[in-house]
């Protein structure tokens, strides 16, 4: 989809219950075949989060409502300055002990991803004090019993995707809907 084009957006305009705020979040979607084959691994472990498998820049932020215009004249330029490339999901990874989390690892276009992620934490309605470093990937088990984080480990270990990277999405959340996609940023411009 083209830079610019709203796409599903929020018949509430994503604002929350208050009205006032709206909670967003920025990644890059994984395309088919492989999106679907791990967001199906991620609801067979258990995990009753039901987001479709995606590499996270920006993880869930709340936001003034009347910020989304200067927010997403910011992500066009941002994605106006990076160009696209090539993203190469390969095995599995955890965060445990520290965090319940299974992962497909990101073992190429890393930089990319913190480049592009850093430069979306640049604008002032964006910057949040994070838990932990940033470090991309795509959870595949969160937050589930360990045999299940166990299993979902063990059946990806051989997992291999290579795709090249042209877009990331702003997504928003009203709170009362789940998380809806609101619009693409083509790379490059």
């Amino acid at each position: 989809m083209a830079e610019g084009v709203a796409r599903n957006v929020d018949h509430g305009n994503g604002a929350s219950a208050a009205g006032d705020t709206v909670q967003i979040g920025i990644a890059v979607d994984i395309p088919e075949p492989w999106g679907s084959t791990l967001t199906r691994r991620r609801l067979a472990a258990g995990d009753p989060n039901t987001v479709p498998a995606h590499v996270t820049l920006l993880g869930p932020t709340e936001i003034p409502v009347s910020a989304l215009p200067e927010v997403e004249r910011h992500l066009a330029r941002v994605a106006a300055a990076h160009l696209p490339f090539t993203l190469h999901l390969r095995g599995t990874g955890t965060f445990r002990p520290v965090t319940q989390v299974v992962f497909v690892a990101v073992a190429a276009g890393i930089s990319e991803c913190e480049l592009l992620a850093a430069a979306i934490n640049a604008a002032p309605q964006l910057r949040r004090e994070l838990r932990f470093p940033y470090h991309p990937h795509v959870t595949v088990a969160q937050d589930v019993a360990p045999e299940a984080l166990d299993q979902a480990y063990e059946d990806l270990a051989d997992f291999s995707a290579m795709f090249e990277v042209d877009s990331f999405t702003l997504f928003s959340h009203s709170g009362q809907t789940r998380w809806q996609p609101r619009r693409d940023f083509r790379l490059g411009g």
